[in-house]
């Protein structure tokens, strides 16, 4: 604590160098943190992968949200003032299996849903390419919790042998399930890629801050996990200075963060169709799909300019 002290007073008398002391530091923990907790979480995987043993899983979760809340202690004890406006409801809990989405912009955003997710929400989790599995540490780390980790075919090769067609999307689903028996808080970012207004005028999006949503990947969790799904929660994340890079974060640039997290409500009859199979068999599902998921996106659009509002109307730190 007597170090962290330190480094905010070097923040408030030498803003420059505190940012440097803050990013070495915070680089320094965190590939120590990496290095110590991947060997218990390695040995704990690999029982897990033999024996099938729930305790094994259990000691391996508990071992990533040592190594996330470590982290996050960085951001509590060792960044200078922060105007974080932080919003999430009272009656998400630990023990909860949700499916969570969000908008996109940096590759903090995930930082940020493992900080305000500890001990409010289960471990989040998010849809990743297979491929990352042969990074060392991380990509076993993701394989080893469970992570929905996805095979893409391209089209050629399914071309080539018509017996891949659709096997993605069947593994995929046989990852999900994995899921089924834990608490979690399955992520999954929407629009697919991070925000930039190039990619915004690319696409002429109908929104002022987002990107065109996906519904695919909601529906694929939706007909994978079903009623085991205690709800839907939309996280809408603001950068009122800009969007930054993962150095901000750790040099202490982000002085001012809005987070708003929410329930919302899919129609039962869509729930109920999309959890039958019928994203992938019906375009009637899939089109009442769309119409609801640009809805969501709509309201989500007006959320972003009432929080970027708030943050000029009532400044608090600069």
């Amino acid at each position: 604590m007597r170090l962290t002290s330190t480094i905010q007073k070097i923040h408030q008398r030498a803003p420059k160098l505190g940012k440097a002391v803050s990013l070495t530091t915070a680089a320094s923990v965190i590939a120590a943190n990496s290095f110590g907790y991947s060997i218990p979480l390695w040995l704990m995987g690999a029982t897990k992968m033999i024996t099938g043993a729930p305790i094994a899983d259990k000691t391996v979760i508990k071992i990533a949200a040592h190594w996330i809340s470590s982290n996050n202690a960085l951001i509590d004890n060792m960044l200078p003032r922060k105007d974080w406006r932080i919003n999430l409801p009272d009656d998400v809990h630990m023990a909860g299996k949700y499916l969570l989405v969000s908008n996109h912009q940096s590759w903090v955003d995930t930082s940020i849903v493992q900080y305000i997710g500890e001990q409010r929400l289960p471990l989040t989790r998010f849809f990743t390419k297979f491929e990352l599995i042969y990074i060392p540490i991380v990509g076993q780390a993701f394989y080893f919790l469970d992570f929905p980790m996805m095979r893409r075919h391209p089209k050629e090769k399914v071309a080539k042998n018509p017996a891949l067609k659709g096997k993605d999307i069947e593994e995929a689903k046989r990852a999900c399930a994995l899921l089924k028996d834990k608490p979690f808080t399955l992520l999954n970012y929407l629009e697919g890629t991070r925000f930039t207004q190039e990619k915004h005028d690319k696409q002429n999006a109908p929104y002022t801050h987002l990107l065109k949503p996906r519904a695919g990947g909601l529906a694929l969790a939706i007909n994978a996990l079903g009623d085991d799904i205690d709800g839907i929660l939309d996280m809408t994340i603001v950068y009122p200075d800009g969007v930054p890079t993962y150095g901000d974060l750790w040099k202490g640039n982000i002085r001012r963060l809005g987070v708003d997290v929410r329930y919302i409500k899919i129609p039962d009859e869509l729930f109920s169709g999309i959890k039958n199979g019928g994203y992938e068999e019906d375009e009637a599902i899939k089109a009442k799909m769309f119409d609801w998921v640009e809805q969501i996106w709509c309201q989500k659009d007006d959320l972003i300019t009432t929080m970027l509002a708030d943050f000029a109307d009532n400044p608090q730190s600069k």
